[in-house]
């Protein structure tokens, strides 16, 4: 027991401070230690409840104002895609998935971070951010993963620092809040769920604090660079705790 909880708390405060900075990518953090000790529905849920937890802590500490125009198409694709993520939540190998995921991450950012000087994308407009949001959505239900397509969608587009992080915040914070909900009434926040997360609740809010602080300090190269490394990373996690127990399993 005592060195699972170790993990789980240590995911936490790692996962919290990297919210902190970037706005997203709790769930995939914390999932790179939970998928070695926890339920996959156990932490399915704990990521969605902490990831929640941390964008309530971001509106009070990182105030962005909500870019309605910008933001509405990603909040109403995100809404039709988190009950095709609960639908798929019992159903699919969470194992491949973020294996899959994870190789995705590896492949795409890295190739970004090399290329700067990229055109952004300026093709599809509303739609494509629509059909990014209902990404982040599927995602969302099938672990709280909501930021990680919009995040990524949004550095392509080029969007400037503070209007990427008003549009991933608050898309976010919208999803999170549906999914949990759906996951209460659902019956997913069960008795172990409660349980962790009177030790993970206090974990990871002053890690996701200071992490807060360090973003408003970045520049725009900066912070376009972190939230790519950030990915990268979190595709690296994901692959590190996916494959070596889909290689036993084969």
């Amino acid at each position: 027991m005592e060195t699972t909880l170790i993990v789980v708390v240590a995911g936490a405060m790692c996962a919290g401070f990297v919210q902190g900075v970037s706005g997203f990518a709790f769930g995939m953090v914390a999932m790179s230690f939970w998928a070695w000790v926890l339920e996959p529905q156990v932490a399915a849920a704990l990521a969605v409840c902490c990831s929640l937890a941390g964008q309530i802590l971001a509106a009070f500490s990182v105030r962005r104002g909500a870019h309605w125009p910008q933001l509405l198409p990603f909040v109403l694709g995100g809404l039709a895609g988190i009950p095709v993520g609960l639908w798929l939540l019992p159903q699919l190998n969470m194992l491949w998935f973020k294996a899959g995921l994870g190789a995705l991450l590896l492949i795409w950012c890295p190739t970004m971070l090399l290329m700067q000087r990229l055109p952004p994308i300026t093709h599809g407009g509303r739609v494509a951010d629509a059909v990014a949001g209902w990404a982040g959505g599927v995602l969302g239900g099938l672990g709280g993963f909501t930021g990680t397509i919009p995040t990524l969608w949004c550095s392509l587009r080029r969007f400037p620092k503070d209007t990427q992080r008003a549009v991933i915040q608050n898309f976010n914070l919208s999803m999170l809040c549906v999914v949990a909900l759906l996951y209460v009434e659902r019956g997913l926040i069960t008795g172990p769920v409660l349980h962790w997360l009177a030790w993970l609740l206090p974990a990871m809010l002053v890690p996701a604090w200071l992490g807060m602080h360090t973003y408003k300090g970045m520049s725009e190269a900066a912070f376009r660079q972190l939230i790519l490394v950030m990915l990268t990373l979190s595709g690296l996690a994901m692959l590190g705790s996916s494959v070596p127990q889909l290689w036993d399993s084969i």
